[in-house]
């Protein structure tokens, strides 16, 4: 018999989860962007956790699942959308929200149809963006722009910020809900090379402290950039 502790720990994971989407909605409203958009990146990490435990722990469950995803809809749906919004899409009025709009339906399709076929999808690929991908992409974007040092106030700059932030939120958006396959990495060879990952692990690492919103973003915009590439490799293999 489980203890209850053990029982409870994915979903303790998962709410960490949905709290670090809250928080980030609350900072986003008061103006504390770099805080809001690291809090997107701490929920990817809880998110990638609490599927792990559950399945080590053997304590999977349809309302873990279900759980899950109401949590994806407040951390990589709305929390990004209201800190695009907020930072950069405010001023473009109904261009801007409709931008953001694009990003949060998108994200809550994308997990409709995840939970819709769970049972048939191949666990080697994710068909669209995953929404924390997408989230990270938003996320790591904003975080470059504060970090860049030039000031908002400038207008042709903020511009720049509010053209820039709308385009990566529609692909982002996009993306989620398109038919391009992602490689979920699933299938890594782990166990049976674990010093070749552990060194590539520290040499991602080493790679992004030299610059971490700028790595991470470029990282994401890769993998957001590897579903069209794939597909074309695909259709190019075609008879």
């Amino acid at each position: 018999m489980q203890k209850p502790g053990i029982v409870l720990l994915p979903n303790l994971i998962t709410t960490g989860c949905l709290f670090s989407g809250f928080y980030s909605i609350v900072l986003s409203i008061q103006g504390r962007w770099e805080m809001a958009a690291s809090l997107i990146l701490v929920a990817m990490v809880l998110d990638t956790l609490d599927g792990r435990v559950a399945r080590m722990t053997n304590t999977t469950s349809d309302f873990g699942a279900q759980y899950d995803s109401m949590a994806d809809l407040v951390s990589f749906g709305l929390a990004p959308g209201l800190l695009a919004f907020q930072f950069a899409l405010d001023d473009m009025g109904r261009w801007g929200m409709a931008a953001a709009f694009v990003y949060v339906v998108g994200a809550a399709l994308r997990l409709a149809r995840f939970n819709a076929r769970i049972a048939v999808v191949d666990k080697r690929y994710f068909q669209g963006l995953p929404s924390p991908s997408a989230a990270a992409l938003v996320a790591t974007l904003i975080w470059l722009a504060v970090e860049s040092g030039f000031p908002l106030s400038d207008p042709n700059w903020a511009l720049s910020v509010s053209v820039s932030v709308a385009l990566v939120a529609i692909l982002a958006g996009l993306a989620m809900v398109s038919s391009f396959s992602y490689y979920s990495f699933k299938d890594l060879a782990i166990k049976q090379q674990p010093v070749l990952v552990l060194v590539g692990v520290i040499l991602v690492l080493l790679l992004v402290f030299q610059n971490p919103p700028l790595v991470i973003f470029l990282g994401f915009l890769g993998y957001l950039l590897s579903g069209p590439v794939l597909a074309l490799r695909r259709f190019r293999k075609r008879p």
